[in-house]
């Protein structure tokens, strides 16, 4: 073992000193006190939480549909109720431990006994109440083996190793410890601050007295409000100076200059967007380029389209700024359409507008505010006569509500009933000289 590595040495001094304690714990009657109060404290817990779990799950559940902010907090505290059990271990353990520390001046195996209830705790909060996958990661590759190594009482010789480990990037440089702290006080601060941006959002969601756009525009200001006063807050706790991100900032704004434009052009371009209000969520557009859909969604960058066949169209904000958009929902009013026909050159046509308008009106969807059904002559046509009928509906026909094609079977059935012939395409052939004989 003489050659081993240094790391071998290591371990072996501290399975040594381990054994040691082991052998002192195990012929001490402090220590089989100690253990014997951490048993009795976890059974005691058991009982405790066998009685109260229930009692306390029914307190907290809401009744079903129950909504407000007091249902909202009743559902959130019921989360932690896994936790019951080790909390109250913990506490009774606490009691143990000072009362074996004042008969016997020690609590070593109960402090230990402590530290695995709360790895205990750790693992329940991380495997059972944390529902984020970001932050399940984070506890399972980061939270769990801290507490891991807190109840071995090796933390503190893990995290003197780290700080002691220094990673040089150019100019800077950082200690492994310092990430580990990064990485769990950032993904913490974050995940708060996406707590309460979704928090905030539903919040301005329900104000229906406010604009669409206005909600848009409240709730994207809402969310760079939280996220920069999270990511200020980051720095501040790290106790990384905000003067130093100066460069950064300076290096942002040339790549703005420079490869960024389109970004930030549709950024600017979105906010307008919000702020006049032209065209917002749930309004249906149609594009110069031949984008045409139900706007859904609206980011930063873009706005996101449906098309009646349920796909969706990403438009940067910037083509809403700089080409023509036509908006059949920004005003709120209803929406004309028309369907064409045809009636055969045998009909009396002067009877055609009032059947046709008369069977229109019928239909429910159909509007007699700001008009009514309008039956209009177009053309003659080849084959027939060619008429149109003009109609009000409140909503878009853009192939989800179907308006035009319901408008059409009632044309057809209001023909067919007053035996008007709907025409199809005739052809008269003509042979010059006559038809040959039949000796020919």
């Amino acid at each position: 073992m003489e050659n081993a590595p240094q790391f071998v040495h290591d371990a072996l001094g501290y399975a040594q000193q381990g054994w040691e304690i082991a052998k002192e714990w195990l012929i001490s009657p402090a220590a089989w006190s100690q253990f014997a109060i951490l048993v009795v404290a976890f059974l005691i817990a058991l009982w405790i939480t066998k009685r109260l779990r229930p009692l306390i799950t029914k307190w907290l559940t809401p009744p079903e549909g129950q909504q407000g902010y007091i249902a909202s907090a009743r559902r959130f505290v019921l989360q932690f109720v896994p936790l019951l059990l080790p909390l109250v271990a913990y506490a009774l353990t606490g009691i143990g431990e000072n009362i074996t520390r004042s008969m016997f001046g020690s609590g070593a195996v109960i402090a230990f006994g402590n530290r695995l209830i709360l790895f205990l705790a750790v693992r329940i909060l991380v495997n059972e109440v944390v529902q984020d996958s970001f932050l399940k990661v984070l506890g399972k590759y980061l939270l769990i083996p801290v507490a891991a190594l807190h109840a071995l009482g090796l933390l503190e010789l893990v995290t003197t190793k780290l700080d002691a480990t220094v990673v040089p990037l150019g100019n800077l440089s950082f200690s492994l410890l310092f990430l580990v702290r990064f990485a769990i006080v950032g993904g913490a601060i974050f995940w708060l601050g996406r707590w309460s941006n979704a928090q905030s959002t539903a919040l301005i969601q329900k104000q229906e007295e406010m604009r669409p756009a206005t909600r848009e525009l409240a709730t994207k200001a809402a969310e760079i409000f939280i996220f920069g006063i999270a990511f200020l807050l980051l720095m501040n706790i790290m106790g990384i100076s905000l003067t130093s991100l100066a460069v950064l900032g300076g290096a942002i704004g040339v790549g703005l200059g420079f490869g960024l434009q389109k970004i930030a052009s549709n950024f600017i371009s979105g906010v307008i967007l919000l702020l006049e209000g032209q065209a917002t969520v749930g309004d249906y557009v149609e594009l110069d380029g031949g984008e045409a859909g139900t706007i859904v969604k609206m980011t930063a960058r873009a706005a996101i389209l449906e098309t009646f066949d349920g796909r969706w169209i990403v438009v940067p904000n910037e083509d809403f700024i700089t080409t023509r958009v036509v908006n059949y929902s920004d005003s709120g009013s209803a929406n004309r359409y028309e369907a064409p026909f045809s009636v055969s050159y045998e009909t009396d046509i002067n009877k055609v507008p009032a059947i046709i308008e008369e069977a229109v009106a019928k239909l429910d969807f159909v509007l007699d505010d700001p008009d009514g059904p309008d039956c209009e002559l177009r053309g003659f046509g080849d084959s027939g006569v060619d008429f149109a009928v003009e109609f009000w509906v409140n909503g878009i026909d853009d192939g989800k509500n179907k308006f035009t094609p319901q408008v059409m079977f009632a044309v057809w059935n209001a023909l067919k009933d007053n035996d008007i012939e709907i025409p199809y395409p005739h052809r008269v052939v003509k042979i010059e000289g006559g038809l040959p004989s039949s000796g020919e």
